[in-house]
């Protein structure tokens, strides 16, 4: 039986009532069709208001915001300094993190590019990863490249040049990136089968707790730990939570000191580092996380958190 009608048939009050298909049904074809015109909203405190009631099904309230995801719909109209569209750039970060780490701390680069028919894949070495600079999701992973589909990837960039992420839910250090296209060293770690990524969520330059995910698709799991490394009790959109599988880095204590410098001046920001064959490196800074479109499991997470985040100190 389709797993669709399955969870129907196991809960039909829940998925056949009136709120259910506002909200998921016919909720989730307006927020398409509401993405689709993205670029022609003028406003975007009346875009974000919109965005936010067709993903999270709730009213959101910009005039005195409590919970998390309220709160980073608040601050994405604020976040205007030209400084994060630097941070936020995948090349030009780099420049940051030598600065303030050191390159030992940066995934070897193999070139930067404005146009991926520039890209020379014959030049390129067999494992190699390609991703855009100014947005999120664009990633292209080669384990060798007899398995690439080089007109493909080349289309699938290309598009993702021009497309400008910050419509999309109104992220200002986006609006401004340039759009490039980098390669870098492909990291693997015997250790890992997928690598582990660490996601440090920090306010007013405090590691708070970390998001750490490891392996991906079906298998992915995501468990929250706090500063101790101790399990958090909720979960994100219904992700896959075994901290049992999950082991505390030899170097954890270091990567929460780099989030804290990284971090430091800052209302709140993510701090993405891997640990790889016993090394740290770091990911990407991301001011507002998943665009601040997150359902909490327990709900009542999203105000634990949004306590973190004192707004009324900027």
């Amino acid at each position: 039986m389709n797993s669709r009608i399955q969870r129907i048939a196991g809960n039909p009050r829940k998925y056949l009532s009136l709120n259910y298909i506002l909200n998921h049904v016919i909720g989730g074809r307006l927020f398409l069709l509401w993405m689709k015109f993205s670029k022609y909203i003028p406003s975007d405190r009346f875009y974000i208001k919109v965005f936010y009631r067709l993903s999270m099904y709730e009213k959101l309230n910009l005039e005195n915001p409590t919970s998390f995801t309220e709160k980073i719909q608040w601050l994405k109209l604020r976040n205007t300094n030209s400084l994060y569209s630097k941070m936020v750039d995948k090349y030009e970060c780099r420049k940051i993190i030598t600065k303030e780490l050191g390159k030992e701390y940066l995934i070897p680069l193999i070139g930067v590019w404005d146009d991926a028919f520039k890209i020379n894949f014959n030049e390129l070495p067999e494992q190699f990863v390609l991703k855009t600079t100014h947005d999120s999701g664009s990633l292209i992973i080669c384990k060798g490249k007899a398995m690439l589909d080089v007109k493909d990837t080349r289309r699938r960039l290309n598009k993702a040049l021009r497309r400008n992420y910050f419509y999309k839910s109104r992220e200002y250090p986006y609006k401004n990136a340039i759009p490039r296209i980098i390669g870098e060293k492909y990291m693997h770690d015997p250790e890992q089968e997928e690598l582990n990524d660490y996601k440090f969520f920090c306010f007013d330059g405090e590691p708070k707790f970390v998001h750490v995910t490891t392996g991906k698709g079906k298998t992915k799991n995501s468990v929250f730990f706090d500063m101790n490394f101790n399990p958090l009790p909720f979960t994100v959109d219904n992700n896959l939570c075994s901290p049992d599988i999950i082991n505390r880095p030899i170097a954890f204590d270091k990567m929460v000191e780099i989030s804290r410098k990284l971090s430091k001046g800052l209302k709140h920001i993510r701090i993405d580092l891997y640990y790889i064959n016993k090394k740290i490196y770091f990911g990407e800074f991301t001011f507002h996380n998943a665009g601040g479109i997150m359902r909490f499991s327990p709900p009542e997470w999203d105000n634990i958190i949004g306590e973190m985040l004192d707004i009324n100190k900027l």
